[in-house]
């Protein structure tokens, strides 16, 4: 029998991606805590000895289905469509898992649900699944990574629904299993021309609204105690409307994955909250089965 073996809500904005250098520039002489914040998550994962990383990526948007990718091996020089002079020639190369992919479109099938397998050679790479490679270091010793999309025409039952069958399908299995939702809390970006309210970029005053730093910190002590249900009973007034990344697609599906409504697994903080253009990020850990 399959398990989940830990599970982590991870940040993974482009300036991360970045020199030290300009890092601290940007942090008025200190670095983002994200980046001690991968140390520690890199450590947990160590302890957890998964087989493969799931990753749910909030930039893989996709239409009528929850796609799961199949292929066997990723490599390539990575450059980002969405800010190519900020974040370009990235290099991966590392290894899908082809079975783990296939066996959650045979339980969604199953199920009347709408996860499918796309394992196409010319598919792009997306930097929510990039970046955590490179940072979490997936490539050596290679971790095998199967990433997961996120559907644009779904509400969120649907993004439970696909996490419960990608659950089921590691139950079934005999891996030991690591899932990463990829992304940020609030996804409010600041204007173009926006004057920051901190020298510290990071720094959390420097979140688009006030309003989306008090719902961030409401969520993050919520996840903390595992209280996903009220997570879940807000969803419609509260975090859809601010939004979360990718309408929360990542959180959503990982949850589902975990037992949805049910789960009471408490998140542990690793790392401050903090800015990446007005969204809200953090690294927050959930243990798995040992």
């Amino acid at each position: 029998m399959g398990t989940i073996v830990g599970a982590a809500l991870v940040s993974h904005h482009p300036g991360l991606m970045q020199c030290e250098e300009f890092r601290r520039l940007q942090g008025a002489g200190e670095d983002s805590d994200l980046i001690a914040g991968y140390a520690r998550l890199r450590a947990k994962i160590a302890q957890a000895k998964p087989d493969v990383a799931v990753i749910f990526d909030t930039h893989w948007f996709t239409t009528g289905y929850h796609l799961v990718d199949g292929g066997r091996q990723y490599s390539g020089m990575y450059t980002s469509d969405e800010m190519p002079w900020y974040l370009h020639g990235v290099p991966y190369d590392y290894r899908g898992h082809p079975a783990l992919a296939q066996a959650i479109e045979t339980v969604s099938r199953e199920r009347g649900g709408y996860n499918r397998v796309i394992a196409h050679p010319d598919l792009g790479r997306q930097y929510p699944t990039i970046n955590l490679v490179k940072h979490l270091r997936f490539e050596e010793p290679a971790l095998p990574v199967v990433t997961v999309s996120s559907c644009q025409n779904c509400e969120w039952p649907h993004f439970l629904k696909s996490g419960e069958a990608i659950g089921e399908a590691i139950e079934r299995s005999d891996l030991r299993v690591l899932l990463i939702a990829s992304g940020a809390l609030s996804h409010k970006f600041n204007g173009i021309d926006w004057k920051p309210n901190h020298p510290r970029i990071f720094h959390e005053s420097n979140v688009s609204r006030p309003e989306n730093i008090a719902s961030d910190k409401g969520a993050i002590e919520l996840l903390r105690q595992g209280r996903h249900d009220q997570i879940l009973e807000r969803w419609d007034t509260e975090y859809r409307r601010l939004p979360w990344e990718a309408f929360g697609a990542h959180y959503l599906q990982m949850l589902g994955a975990l037992g949805g409504a049910q789960c009471r697994t408490p998140g542990e903080t690793l790392s401050a909250y903090e800015n990446a253009r007005g969204t809200g990020n953090i690294h927050m850990w959930f243990q798995g089965t040992p």
